[in-house]
């Protein structure tokens, strides 16, 4: 399959179109998910919350062992070079490093230069039908690992658990996959965290249940205490999303997302409730406040 048209990517010192990237396939992170990624969104020509991104691309990679020429302000050059090439006012940036080249067999001292990629792209997560009216969601069968086992909070290039619980909600008819962890408290959506709104106020499972700590969940929590709206971590159920009056998904590609119904039940407002679109429409301006020009 062809790259995504009109995308643009750094590779190896320089930007190219995406048909023309290219990288070997004794890479580690091909080989063995051995790197990690940052996952941003372009909005309205500029890069939302740049820095904080690259604060956790960078903890991630220290966790990995991994370290690249130039440190974090190298980075920061390559992610504008590729956004501004792109020439894009709306768009998704994939960052990547990888522990690069190195003998078949995990042992990752054989790999000497890790590999820094960086791709920009169009996004599209659900069709527009569903963000206008919710989308449907199921519990997977699949557990979260736990955090001695993978770590959630590093956002490696190892995503079978999120790649296999997406599958069974396509092929059970579903739009997205709600994760459980091995205690049966909820983590996360198979790309997204999740909130549910109950009695005007704001849960999230925290990152100790298995849930990522998202940039646009933090973002949401903030909004909420500007607007005077409750917002905490807390673990949650499954009962607790069918008790919810609204339940919506945040993601740096998501963004905002609804939730209409959720193993075969319509939730609450089954869609965008008065308070997913308040905090919805708060966003936008928020972007814009939190956003890196890239002219």
């Amino acid at each position: 399959m062809a790259a995504p048209q009109d995308s643009k990517v750094w590779i190896e010192g320089r930007v190219v179109d995406g048909e023309e990237a290219r990288i070997s396939v004794f890479d580690h992170g091909l080989l063995y998910g051995d790197g990690v990624f940052e996952g941003m969104r372009i909005y309205g020509g500029g890069i939302f919350r740049l820095a904080d991104h690259l604060r956790r691309f960078e903890s991630g990679m220290r966790a990995l062992g991994l370290e690249l020429p130039g440190g974090t302000a190298h980075v920061e050059a390559v992610v504008l070079e590729t956004a501004r090439a792109a020439e894009r006012t709306e768009g998704y940036i994939r960052l990547l490093a990888t522990r690069g080249c190195g003998a078949l067999g995990v042992d990752p001292t054989t790999c000497e230069d890790p590999q820094l990629l960086c791709i920009v792209t169009g996004v599209t997560l659900y069709p527009e039908e569903k963000l206008a009216s919710g989308i449907d969601m199921v519990t997977a069968s699949l557990r979260r690992p736990a955090a001695d086992s993978v770590d959630p909070a590093i956002k490696s290039l190892n995503y079978l658990n999120n790649v296999l619980a997406k599958r069974e909600a396509r092929l059970r008819g579903a739009d997205e996959a709600l994760l459980l962890n091995a205690q049966g408290a909820v983590a996360e959506a198979s790309v997204a965290n999740l909130f549910v709104v109950r009695d005007e106020g704001l849960l999230t499972p925290p990152v100790s249940d298995g849930a990522l700590p998202g940039i646009t969940r933090a973002s949401i929590l903030t909004i909420a205490e500007r607007l005077g709206i409750s917002g905490r971590e807390c673990s949650l159920g499954r009962q607790d999303l069918f008790a919810a009056d609204e339940v919506f998904l945040t993601g740096s590609g998501a963004r905002i997302v609804p939730v209409a119904r959720f193993d075969g039940v319509e939730i609450g407002a089954s869609g965008w409730g008065p308070l997913t679109r308040r905090l919805s429409e708060a966003f936008s301006e928020f972007v814009v406040e939190h956003s890196t020009p890239l002219s």
